[in-house]
């Protein structure tokens, strides 16, 4: 066997006797916040989330990545360990939940700048969606999760999601970073 699809996760891979999810998602460019959409009932945002972002190791196609993720609602925090493997639209991705302090460990011996976005889970036309604004750089995506490539593939997003940009490495979250560590001097 192959795979087989599990909901919410993706396709799930074999790699030996493990099973790998995968995260099968597109992204866009946002020219803006889709205001007007929420404005006019089309977009409603479920849940805003401040999410700081730090990359502890990268190399090729691998990420290793920290999050602290904080509920704009409820002022509850969550933090989260993430190993990333692939480019495109599906990915291996394997997240765990860590104790805060670990996190600060962490932050504190690798002294990076933290990518920092808000996400705003959205529900548009039945389709979950999650749009990042990070303002450090002045950049806003929109992202859709899938259940499978097939599914991902033939998604016929609306012209106001703007510019595809799944495949396009000049928008990856790791690339972004980067560059925000080159900044700091």
């Amino acid at each position: 066997m192959n795979g087989w699809i599990e909901p919410g996760i993706g396709l799930t891979i074999f790699k030996g006797e493990q099973r790998v999810p995968l995260e099968i998602e597109r992204k866009f460019l946002l020219p803006e916040f889709p205001a007007a959409q929420v404005k006019e009932g089309k977009l409603r945002i479920v849940k805003e989330q401040l999410i700081e972002q730090t990359y502890l190791a990268l190399y090729e196609d691998q990420e290793l990545r920290v999050r602290k993720i904080t509920d704009a609602a409820s002022g509850g925090v969550e933090y989260t360990h993430t190993f990333k493997r692939g480019f495109g639209i599906a990915r291996e991705e394997v997240e765990v939940s860590i104790a805060g302090g670990l996190y600060d460990q962490m932050i504190q011996a690798h002294g990076a700048v933290p990518l920092i976005k808000k996400r705003s889970t959205a529900l548009w036309d039945g389709v979950q969606v999650e749009i990042d604004e990070y303002d450090q750089i002045q950049l806003t995506v929109l992202e859709v999760e899938f259940g499978s490539e097939e599914e991902a593939e033939s998604f016929i997003p609306p012209a106001w999601f703007g510019q595809d940009i799944s495949t396009d490495k000049e928008y990856s979250n790791k690339k972004v970073w980067r560059e925000l560590q080159s900044r700091r001097s």
